[in-house]
């Protein structure tokens, strides 16, 4: 156990009675965290809900605050050593006890696929090509059930917002904005650059879970047959 003085107890503070949020210095050291909590939660965590630079995690009471907060200094300088020894910040591929990522076919038929071309320097089929040959890790879900951010290890195909929203995306609608990927999970106003469409549904009330894709998880976008 490491001491409790440590310099990272800086970035972890209360949230209410029963969360803490942490906030490292490095977002990707955010996503490390989420990752180690994912595959083994500390006792005396009830649930952690990771953001784009922050990670809130939920205790099962008050009593834990402290041990927990223990066990997160000790998971994040794990993490800075081994992002140190790798010189990057950010994870490259999924971890050997990380499931099978979820395979989604895509329609590359999008609105602003050219536009995107256009924006990174691509022709469309290279940004198809880099689109479908990306692991892709769910860093958070937000916005709406089921519309997870995905990123990708390397941010290729970063591209900004669209100037002006569209009014309504319909469910499906695959997306790029600011690093992410996305599958819009019903139809919803939204500014992302569409570049494709798929069938299967991010969000099923029926399903358990409902959500297809969650945090930690990681996808692949295939093109459709």
């Amino acid at each position: 156990m490491r001491d409790r003085r440590s310099p990272w107890q800086s970035h972890i503070r209360a949230a209410g009675d029963r969360a803490l949020l942490v906030t490292p210095h490095d977002p990707g050291l955010a996503a490390a965290l989420s990752e180690a909590l994912r595959i083994s939660a500390p006792a005396g965590v009830q649930d952690v809900l990771p953001a784009a630079e922050t990670v809130l995690i939920t205790l099962v009471s008050v009593a834990e605050a402290e041990s927990v907060r223990r066990e997160i200094c000790t998971l994040l300088e794990d993490a800075q050593r081994a992002a140190d020894s790798r010189n990057v910040s950010r994870e490259t591929l999924p971890h050997n006890d990380s499931p099978q990522p979820i395979v989604i076919p895509v329609r590359y038929d999008g609105a602003d696929l050219a536009d995107v071309a256009e924006l990174l320097g691509l022709t469309e089929d290279e940004v198809i090509a880099a689109h479908t040959g990306t692991a892709w890790r769910c860093a958070f879900v937000g916005f709406a059930p089921g519309f997870g951010y995905l990123e990708s290890p390397d941010g290729r195909l970063t591209v900004p917002r669209r100037d002006a929203a569209r009014t309504s995306i319909p469910a499906g609608a695959v997306a790029l904005a600011g690093g992410y990927s996305a599958v819009y999970p019903r139809s919803t106003p939204g500014g992302w650059q569409l570049i494709g469409r798929t069938e299967l549904p991010m969000w099923d009330v029926d399903r358990d879970p409902p959500a297809l894709v969650r945090a930690g998880g990681w996808v692949r976008f295939e093109v459709a047959g």
